[in-house]
C-alpha cells in the first residue's frame, strides 16, 4: 500500500466527523499550502523525491541568450490552479498549458514549435507529494480538528 493510500485511509474517519463547511474550509487551507509547496519545489528545481530535475539540453542559438530557471511563468498561480471543495482538493496545471507540463512530467515526446522538430524531453515531475507534502496535510488535518 503506498503512502498516499495510508493518508487517505488515515484521514477518513476523521474528515466524516467534520461538517461540509468545515471540510471545505480545511479543504481550501490545504490547497494553497499544496500549491505554495509545488511552486517552491518548481523553483527549488526538484522532484517530489528530491532529486534535481534532468538540465536543460543546450541548444545552439546566435545572440546573448539569458540561462533562467525552467518553468518560471509555469509556476505562476495564473497557470497552477487550486481548487477545493469539500470532497476533494485539486492542484494542477488546465487548458493549454497542461499539455506541456503534461509531457515535462512524464517525459514523452512533443514538438519543440510548431512545424518544429519532435524531441523527447526528459521526465521532469512538477507535481507529485514529497514527504513534507504528506506531512503538511496530516498538520494542517490535526490543527484543525484541535479548533
Amino acid at each position: 500500500m503506498d503512502d498516499l493510500q495510508l493518508l487517505n485511509n488515515w484521514a477518513t474517519p476523521l474528515l466524516g466527523k467534520l461538517s461540509s463547511g468545515e471540510r471545505a474550509s480545511l479543504a481550501r487551507t490545504i490547497a494553497r499550502d499544496l500549491r505554495r509547496s509545488q511552486q517552491q519545489r518548481i523553483k527549488d528545481q526538484q522532484n517530489p523525491d528530491g532529486s534535481d530535475f534532468a538540465p536543460r539540453k543546450f541548444q545552439q542559438q546566435q545572440g546573448r541568450i539569458k540561462r533562467r530557471a525552467m518553468f518560471a511563468k509555469l509556476r505562476t498561480a495564473k497557470y497552477l490552479k487550486q481548487r477545493a471543495n469539500a470532497n476533494d482538493v485539486t492542484v494542477g496545471f488546465y487548458s493549454r498549458i497542461a499539455r506541456s507540463a503534461r509531457v515535462h512530467q512524464e517525459g514523452l515526446r512533443d514538438r519543440v514549435r510548431k512545424g518544429g522538430p519532435e524531441v523527447t524531453y526528459e521526465q521532469r515531475q512538477l507535481l507529485g507529494f514529497s514527504d513534507a507534502d504528506k506531512n503538511m496535510i496530516m498538520d494542517a488535518l490535526l490543527a484543525h480538528l484541535g479548533n
